[in-house]
């Protein structure tokens, strides 16, 4: 069955971003929505598209489920009024949750990056592997992978200290009130060029670092590693 075209990022960046802040900082009043009513809308809108984006792959994706289940966590920490310290928690936990997680498999025989960046979504994994076995250099890329896998773990907890960083600085007001949903408004368009935009800057180049080793082991340059290499 053919791949599943990968759909438009800017459309995902406004369905999943611009949408639901824009509901929350400018319905949340009382004349409006108020601010249940507009959280839960709000949330509906990355809600739907991660489980459109799972049924759309027809299995799971486990980016999905992650942006899924955070985004109940966000509504439960809205709906159950908890302090606002918790929502900075939140935040901060899934990605530490996934660098302990990378970092763990270091020491595996399927380092993550494997998935993550070294994947037959962007590398032609079977060229590559065939051209390391030629050379006899399949320990060395073994041991870069696990090198990069460390690396990658580091730009998943930088993304967990800036998000805790990040949410505590700008949300103070108490769940359930239109100032929280204002503020969670604002963490929404902020967390993306404050901490998403680094974080792919470092994703794109421990994949180009990833690359470069791999280019120095198998003989093969860049374009032909690639799907869109020849």
């Amino acid at each position: 069955m053919a791949k599943a075209k990968k759909p438009n990022a800017l459309l995902e960046i406004g369905i999943t971003i611009v949408v639901p802040a824009v509901i929350l900082m400018k319905l949340s009043g009382a004349d409006r929505l108020g601010p249940l009513h507009a959280l839960l809308l709000a949330l509906s809108f990355p809600l739907a598209w991660g489980l459109w984006d799972g049924w759309r792959r027809r299995r799971l994706n486990w980016l999905s489920v992650l942006g899924v289940i955070s985004t109940l966590l966000t509504g439960g920490i809205g709906l159950l009024q908890l302090e606002a310290r918790w929502l900075a928690v939140k935040e901060a936990a899934v990605p530490l949750a996934i660098g302990l997680a990378v970092l763990a498999s270091a020491w595996t025989r399927q380092p993550l990056i494997r998935i993550l960046v070294f994947n037959a979504d962007l590398f032609d994994v079977d060229k590559v592997n065939g051209a390391l076995a030629e050379r006899g250099t399949g320990a060395a890329f073994e041991a870069r992978l696990r090198q990069g896998t460390v690396l990658l773990a580091g730009t998943f907890f930088f993304s967990a200290l800036a998000n805790y960083v990040l949410a505590r600085w700008i949300v103070t007001s108490p769940a359930g009130t239109e100032a929280f949903n204002q503020e969670l408004g604002r963490l929404t368009l902020l967390s993306y060029p404050v901490i998403a935009l680094p974080s792919m800057v470092m994703m794109m180049a421990l994949m180009f670092w990833l690359a470069r080793g791999a280019r120095q082991l198998t003989g093969l340059e860049l374009e032909q590693m690639l799907l869109t290499g020849g």
